[in-house]
């Protein structure tokens, strides 16, 4: 049973999303198969959810190769990209885990956890896994803010499909 009608226009509901200007995030987490490395991507489906407790969501294909890393992980640190990322973006969308991580480095967030060692970052957060959720074809993880920081970098955006510059206020 699909959730739409079977009229209903999928490129066509994409591209209205795609309306609504968001941020860019990169989620790091451990790699599951791997200790001591790091699974990464790119995601712009973060969100805030509570302060009281500090709780943050983002989305994940339930196709995606990084999926078990996510679900069955100890944490990730979610990234807020600056618009001088565009490389970091791009490069942690596309491509294998490895190839991803190639000449960036990492450093430790303050509970042991994976996290980019790039200060041009707009902010980070630390989380634990709080509760994720099914959604259709993604699953919505809700992590509790453990740490996190921030900077006066101008995020990078994402809108009508493609990455843009933070526009300067004049």
């Amino acid at each position: 049973m699909t959730a739409f009608p079977s009229a209903f226009d999928t490129d066509f509901f994409r591209s209205a999303l795609g309306r609504f200007a968001t941020g860019v995030t990169v989620v790091v987490g451990p790699d599951k198969d791997h200790p001591g490395r790091a699974v990464g991507l790119t995601v712009s489906s973060f969100n805030s959810v509570s302060l009281d407790p500090p709780l943050v969501l983002w989305s994940l294909a339930r196709h995606s190769r990084s999926l078990p890393h996510f679900l069955h992980g100890a944490g990730y640190v979610i990234h807020v990209l600056s618009a001088s990322q565009l490389a970091v973006a791009k490069r942690f969308a596309w491509g294998e885990q490895a190839d991803r991580f190639r000449d960036h480095p990492l450093t430790a967030s303050p509970h042991g956890l994976p996290m980019l060692d790039d200060e041009r970052c707009s902010a980070w957060f630390e989380c634990k896994p709080y509760a994720c959720h099914e959604a259709g074809d993604h699953l919505i993880f809700i992590g509790e803010v453990t740490h996190c920081g921030r900077s006066a970098h101008q995020p990078l955006i994402y809108h009508a499909g493609d990455f843009d510059l933070t526009p300067t206020q004049g």
